[in-house]
């Protein structure tokens, strides 16, 4: 497949240190990537770089087979950007931003009113459309924001935080309309440190700290990197107690044992060894409600991430490995 960004050592650093220091990796056209990090990782900054916006002190990058440093103007023809703060003007309605924008980019008068419209219909604003923006809620800003950042149809979509103060019923619309976009086959980077919207969204992960890279690929990949075993989960109906715990871990394959909830959470050596583990509960006279293996989330492996860099960098003392797969299990 094409890589829609490329990027070699890419660097960029401000008065007060690095901002992104050496960011190299490949995101394939049609890839939804999630930038992960804690705030002043270097997420923004690196969305900066990538659609022209600032220009590195060293390395380079490739955007749709541009360079941001020298091709800003041509990138920013062919993406959208929604920023953490959606930046409409409260002067205007929502129709009255979006056309403004339209025009800006070359909309005749007739093709942006049917743009707009078209927009507004889908992200569930026609019927604000003639509403100063001023009063809008911020689900209903980002609503606007997204439409607008889709205006000219781009091919690639960056969105830095774009659930940030938006309550549960808001994020899951976002989140929705996130979802349909990168249906439609478009390249997303998706800058969050919200792990679930980013879980349920992501093809690749990458996780940066201190400006720096320290995680990339599909979550799936990183977790087999980190953890060998399989994770199961038991229904009991109950919390696990002391003497099931016990009994369980000693089932042949069982690396460990964690109540948890209704049940339990373990770590087997294979799948092979969820029914011995479901017919050792049995035996105790248990009534096991269910049985699965259960596939690290995108939030375990970003903990797990985490964890391995405060140990590199001495800031937790720990095995790790009985660390990292006690993470899974609880």
């Amino acid at each position: 497949m094409t890589a829609a960004i490329r990027t070699e050592g890419l660097t960029r650093g401000f008065r007060s240190g690095l901002a992104v220091d050496g960011l190299t990796f490949e995101l394939e056209a049609g890839q939804v990537l999630a930038l992960l990090g804690p705030n002043g990782a270097g997420k923004t900054t690196t969305v900066r770089l990538l659609d022209g916006v600032l220009l590195p002190h060293a390395g380079r990058s490739l955007v749709l087979g541009l360079d941001p440093a020298v091709d800003g103007d041509a990138i920013r023809r062919r993406t959208g950007v929604l920023t953490e703060n959606a930046g409409l003007d409260d002067r205007l309605t929502s129709r009255e931003n979006l056309l403004y924008v339209a025009r800006l980019r070359g909309f005749t008068r007739s093709a942006a009113t049917r743009r707009v419209d078209e927009l507004l219909e889908r992200f569930g604003m026609a019927d604000r459309r003639d509403d100063l923006t001023g009063g809008f809620s911020t689900g209903q800003r980002k609503r606007v924001a997204l439409a607008r950042a889709l205006l000219h149809d781009p091919e690639l979509l960056f969105l830095d935080e774009p659930t940030s103060g938006l309550d549960p019923a808001g994020t899951r619309d976002v989140i929705a309309l996130i979802d349909q976009l990168a249906a439609e086959g478009r390249t997303v980077v998706l800058a969050t440190h919200f792990l679930g919207e980013a879980g349920r969204l992501a093809d690749r992960m990458a996780v940066l700290h201190k400006g720096r890279l320290r995680a990339f690929g599909a979550p799936d990949e990183l977790a087999a990197q980190l953890w060998s075993g399989v994770g199961a989960e038991l229904d009991f109906g109950a919390a696990a107690d002391a003497a099931t715990v016990a009994a369980l871990a000693d089932v042949p394959g069982v690396r460990s044992v964690h109540p948890h909830g209704d049940g339990a959470r373990l770590v087997l050596d294979d799948r092979e060894v969820l029914p011995r583990a479901v017919a050792a509960a049995v035996g105790r006279g248990l009534a096991v409600y269910g049985a699965a293996t259960r596939r690290p989330t995108l939030e375990d492996v970003y903990f797990a991430i985490e964890r391995r860099i405060a140990e590199e960098e001495g800031e937790i003392a720990t095995d790790g490995f009985t660390a990292r797969l006690a993470e899974v299990a609880s």
